[in-house]
């Protein structure tokens, strides 16, 4: 019974969280544009599935992601071995990304945005290609990301230096980068911190904090996201330079 109830506020709390963008919707198409949306009914049902995804997404999340992201930090950093720590940072990054959806979605459409401008032959081969490219060079960066995020985490090295200096990298790279890849790569930086990334790095770094001593969860647990947002701008950038 309990099990329904704690159900039903979450869904309760996925309804709250909805209800701006309802309401925000609702007076543009009431009070600017005066008129009522079409397919209402279709719009409603929408809705209760949107209101529903996020409540089963919640409860997965709660249930399966942070729990095993945590439980592996844990296990890997008593085990003691920094070697299977790093592999295993860098494959959880590179394999969450290359499985994001965002990711994929954003890649098509740059590489039919690139036949289209000719900047890649217009054929299904070459933009497949182009694409896997794309893909395959934001999941090694994030992989690496999370990676120095890790070691920051083991080492207890100050965040702010290495954003900064990410940072700097970028505005240089950007200087020298061809105009059709910028946006692409400043967009790359965001898509790939989505719905499968998100929860299994956090874990992993909470987790981290959490077991190796000396190390505080909040002030050390996070930040490895702001890695994986930085990296990607980079190493596109960069392959947008090489291509």
């Amino acid at each position: 019974m309990s099990g329904l109830v704690k159900l039903l506020q979450s869904m309760l709390g996925s309804f709250r969280d909805l209800v701006p963008i309802i309401l925000v919707v609702s007076f543009f198409e009431i009070f600017i544009l005066q008129q009522a949306p079409d397919n209402l009914f279709s719009i409603l049902v929408g809705v209760i599935f949107i209101v529903l995804g996020l409540t089963f997404f919640v409860f997965g999340l709660e249930m399966g992601l942070f729990p095993i992201g945590e439980s592996l930090a844990h296990a890997l950093a008593r085990k003691g071995s920094t070697f299977w720590l790093v592999i295993f940072s860098f494959s959880l990054g590179f394999g969450t990304t290359l499985a994001e959806p965002a990711l994929t979605a954003v890649a098509a459409e740059a590489a039919e945005v690139a036949a289209e401008g000719g900047a890649i032959a217009a054929t299904e081969a070459a933009m497949d290609s182009y694409a896997m490219g794309l893909r395959l060079t934001v999941a090694v960066s994030v992989g690496l990301a999370i990676l120095l995020g890790v070691i920051r985490i083991v080492k207890g090295w100050p965040i702010h230096y290495l954003i900064i200096g990410g940072y700097i990298i970028v505005m240089i790279l950007t200087s020298f980068a061809p105009e059709n890849i910028i946006g692409i790569a400043y967009d790359s930086g965001g898509v790939t911190t989505s719905t499968i990334t998100v929860p299994l790095v956090t874990a992993l770094g909470v987790g981290l904090a959490t077991v190796i001593k000396g190390r505080n969860p909040m002030l050390d647990g996070f930040g490895l996201i702001a890695f994986a947002s930085l990296t990607p701008v980079i190493f596109v950038l960069l392959y947008g330079m090489v291509l």
